[in-house]
């Protein structure tokens, strides 16, 4: 016999004194083994019953420590083991226990169970080894000839790195090394199969992606981004891309804490791999999809993603060490000699890039940095050189100033500049005529260099435009002229032209955007015309009538050459009217008339019906589809103000509630919740308004279906902001009312965005609707258990703004805080006990309630006097002892409003059951 206490089982009953008071032991009687049994039946399957299985196998070991033949101990840490996945182990402590008592069917039973599942579990990692084996194997075969064959092991190999445990197998069996053989065999559908496989193996794992770059090498990367092959350069780019976004945030959340121990820092493998990027640029031998592809890369991953971030460090040693670079790709001047290959998005995408870099600058010095560096570079090729040189200085201005607009007027602005672009206009040779004429275009966007050009260059220009014999410098020169005469804007008393000129100007660019026999490089420059003139309402008059132009637009946004999408875009806006426009104040007109200032107009045809109208014609035409597809489409011609452009037109075509189903049907809802997300700030209110206005009026179950109606609370609680206007805050509260009624998920998605304390301030606003939809919205909102926790909140005053708001004149007001208060006090009875208290002029809101002529506001108050009734015999007390009672009669008997009565009757019975008053005998 042994003791509790017995030095022997110190280490293991030691802490487990709470659990032996569950056993009346009488020492002496009661053995240690017969005890031990007892206690791990107990504790150990305790243990197992709240899966913490670590737990259990560290007690269960302690004991067999001090007793190898105890069974059950061994049994218990066997079902441990294998719920930790230690399936060998388990099955050696089942083994034994079975040795110890072989007759024991539950053992039994257990090991063929533990023993076919161990089978399964060894058999899937051998096939999954064998496979992994096999399919390099079948790649790598140079004898293999079945290209079906390799192409289901590519696929295989793909989607098995596609899974975690996949990608750590592929790893783990030397695969980055055969997977880089594979790169090496420069077979296009190969090397596709390993840049796929690579993406699934760096995907959210730093640690992973370090050592695949270590093992690749980033100029082996870079070299096959540059290959002529354009998806193999694609995969190349978006592998890239992962290993970037998995070097800067690291392992996803639930490995993170692992890998950050294993790799502290890699911005040096970061600065290593744009390095090599920004080398490929001007790199001779690099094709011209791969340039474009290394552009866009940078774009994504230099540049800071908010401005919150203080650290643009990158942006600024980029600057330093590539710059010059970018500025090759944007100065190049196709088919000149020895010019690199590029394709027609190479010199946007370098503009973007260097606004994008300019825009990510935080102070005066750095940007003064950039224009210094940017002049050195255009003064390189103007000063001392050829005819050459100067193009390619002219090309990169044209490409600043579609760019960093501030550093193309500065560059402009150099000694010979602009002499040589309207010297070279006038040139014999259609490449000079070319680059001349686009960097006139892009230097009239400034109203004082557009009146020096109209001095100037518009004779040259319609020179060009009548005389010359080729349509694509004709074009151009035909959008430098749509640009000059439509400097005045919106302005109807500005003309630069004479009458009519304008519009025989916009019926040539509907000409030519309607000529299929033109490629779509020169069709753009037609967009680009219309872009400008349609600031006269005249022709936007013309254009919408154009079904066939139209169409021609939309189809032009859909071809490769991107860049038309900004020219696309600013045609639609001023199609719809949908740019800021501020109504002068009167008494600052009356002083401009008197002091004989210039007063703007605004042309007859730009009211509200004219815009109406064609609004209408442009949703017939299928805008929003076109608009749809150019959002989906990521592409760096999509920038944040083309989007901001293509904002404010969904805004415009959402403002009539007629419109917005068709608006929806044609995927408009769908594209309207990135807009929100990303852009400008003005870019993604507007597009959060129009989703405002949407949800408003349709059903937003149908109107986004599915998952997508949780990503649309976002933009719409963004619209509660206090720098946002009143009509934003109205509709945004009307909006998160509706999908408030919809569902608990919805409200919770509400409250975890922060939206209810804005709720609550707006609930005090003066204005009237305001006020109203707030109070509405909170009402949706207390359906949650988290809301209704609010209104108990010591110190806080919401539930006596509501019982007020429900004694308002405004009737709307009245009805939505009644109806707040009859869903708290029916769904959270301790709210009823409060409403005494927060005010003493509740029995008469009450009342005046229940003696409404409103249906819905007696309702409402019989509610919630019924759920007060209901709550605390006290309470009821207080409402039967004022003039509630004969109210509640004459309302039980009224017939004409059976729900209002059939309230007032179980008041009337509840104050029975509490002896409060007689039941009627004539009832009875």
């Amino acid at each position: 016999m042994g003791s509790v206490r017995d030095p022997a089982w110190a280490v293991f009953w030691e802490g487990q004194d709470t659990a032996l008071c569950c056993f009346p032991v009488l020492r002496g009687v009661v053995s240690i083994p017969e005890l031990h049994g007892c206690f791990f039946a107990c504790f150990v399957k305790q243990c197992a019953q709240q899966e913490d299985y670590a737990k259990a196998e560290a007690d269960a070991s302690k004991a067999i420590e001090a007793d190898g033949r105890d069974m059950k101990a061994l049994f218990r840490r066997s079902q441990a083991l294998q719920k930790l996945g230690r399936l060998d182990q388990a099955v050696s402590d089942l083994q034994r226990c079975v040795s110890l008592e072989p007759k024991n069917k539950a053992f039994q039973e257990a090991l063929r169970t533990l023993g076919s599942s161990m089978h399964e579990k060894m058999k899937t990692m051998s096939c999954t080894d064998s496979k992994v084996e096999q399919m390099f194997q079948i790649l790598l075969d140079p004898q293999e000839k079945d290209v079906d064959k390799k192409q289901k092991a590519a696929q295989n190999l793909i989607v098995l790195a596609r899974e975690e445990a996949g990608a750590e197998k592929i790893f783990q069996s030397d695969g980055v090394r055969l997977l880089t053989q594979l790169l090496d065999t420069a077979k296009a559908d190969l090397m596709l199969a390993a840049l796929r496989t690579l993406v699934g193996l760096c995907s959210g794992h730093r640690s992973r992606s370090m050592a695949i770059l270590t093992e690749l090498g980033s100029s082996r990367l870079s070299a096959v981004l540059g290959v002529e092959h354009e998806q193999v350069s694609l995969a190349a780019c978006n592998l890239l891309h992962v290993m970037f976004d998995s070097l800067k945030e690291g392992m996803q959340k639930d490995f993170r804490g692992k890998e950050d121990a294993v790799v502290l820092d890699s911005s040096k493998e970061q600065k290593v791999l744009i390095k090599d990027l920004l080398e490929l640029l001007p790199l001779e031998g690099a094709s011209a999809h791969g340039r474009d592809n290394a552009l866009n890369l940078l774009i994504k991953v230099v540049p800071r993603k908010s401005p919150k971030d203080i650290n643009n460090s990158m942006t600024l040693w980029v600057i330093d060490q590539g710059l010059k670079k970018i500025l090759e790709v944007g100065s190049t001047v196709c088919g000149a000699p020895d010019s690199l290959p590029v394709t027609e998005n190479s010199r946007m995408s370098a503009s973007v890039l260097l606004s994008k870099l300019y825009d990510d600058l935080k102070c005066d010095a750095e940007r003064e940095n950039f224009h210094h560096l940017c002049e050195d570079y255009v003064r390189s090729w103007f000063e001392g050189q050829e005819l050459a040189g100067k193009l390619r200085a002219i090309q990169t201005v044209s490409c600043l100033l579609q760019g960093p607009s501030e550093a193309g007027n500065r560059v402009l602005e150099l000694e010979g500049i602009m002499d040589s672009i309207l010297s070279l206009c006038a040139s014999v040779r259609e490449a000079h005529q070319l680059v001349a004429v686009e960097a006139l275009i892009h230097a009239a966007d400034k109203a004082k260099r557009a009146s020096f050009i109209t001095a100037n260059g518009v004779s040259l220009l319609k020179e060009i435009y009548k005389h010359s014999e080729r349509d694509s410098i004709r074009i151009r020169a035909l959008v430098g002229l749509c640009k000059l005469g439509s400097a005045g804007g919106t302005d109807f008393s500005m003309k630069q032209f004479a009458e009519g000129s304008t519009m025989k100007l916009a019926k040539q660019c509907r000409k030519w955007l309607c000529n299929e026999a033109i490629d779509a490089g020169t069709r753009r420059w037609a967009v680009e015309g219309l872009a400008y003139l349609t600031f006269d309402a005249d022709v936007k008059e013309e254009f919408v009538e154009d079904k066939a132009a139209m169409q021609a637009m939309f189809q032009l946004t859909k071809s490769e050459d991107r860049s038309v999408l900004y020219a696309v875009a600013s045609t639609l806006v001023n199609c719809t009217n949908s740019y800021d426009h501020e109504e002068p104040d009167p008494q600052m007109l009356e002083l401009a008339k008197y002091a004989k200032q210039h007063i703007p107009e605004q042309h007859p045809k730009d009211k509200p019906d004219f815009v109406k109208r064609r609004v209408r014609k442009l949703l017939t035409a299928g805008v929003v589809s076109a608009l749809a597809c150019v959002v989906k489409s990521e592409n760096p011609a999509l920038t944040n103000s083309c989007r901001e452009l293509i904002s404010r037109v969904f805004l415009a075509l959402v403002a009539e509630a007629e419109d917005r189903g068709c608006v929806v049907a044609q995927g408009g809802g769908k594209a309207l919740i990135p807009l929100s997300l990303e852009g400008t700030e003005v870019g993604q209110t507007k597009a959060a308004q129009a989703l405002a206005k949407i949800t408003i009026t349709s059903n937003p179950e149908m109107a986004f279906p599915g998952e997508r109606i949780y990503e649309v609370v976002r933009p719409l609680v963004s619209l509660l902001h206090l720098q946002r206007s009143g009509l934003e805050n109205f509709e945004g509260l009307m909006a998160l009312t509706n999908l408030a009624g919809i569902s608990e998920r919805l409200r919770q998605k509400i409250v975890k965005e922060r939206a209810v304390p804005m709720i609550e301030g707006y609930m005090f606003e003066e204005h009237e609707l305001i006020r109203l939809a707030a109070t509405e919205c909170m009402c949706n909102m207390a359906m949650s258990k988290e809301v209704q926790e609010l209104f108990l909140d010591e110190g806080s005053d919401r539930l006596k703004l509501m019982v007020l708001y429900s004694g308002e004149e405004d009737e709307k007001l009245r009805r939505a805080a009644s109806g707040t208060l009859a869903m708290l006090t029916a769904l959270h009875p301790p709210i009823c006990k409060r409403i005494p208290r927060v005010t003493v002029h509740w029995l008469e809101i009450l009342q005046a309630l229940l003696l409404s002529p409103s249906a819905e506001l007696q309702h409402r108050g019989a509610v919630v006097v019924m759920n007060m009734m209901a709550a605390a015999r006290e309470v009821a007390e207080q409402l039967i002892a004022s003039e509630m009672l004969e109210i509640l009669s004459v309302l039980a008997k009224d017939e004409d409003k059976p729900r209002v009565a059939q309230a007032a009757q179980e008041s009337l019975a509840r104050a029975v059951a509490y002896g409060l008053i007689e039941p009627n005998p004539r009832q009875q």
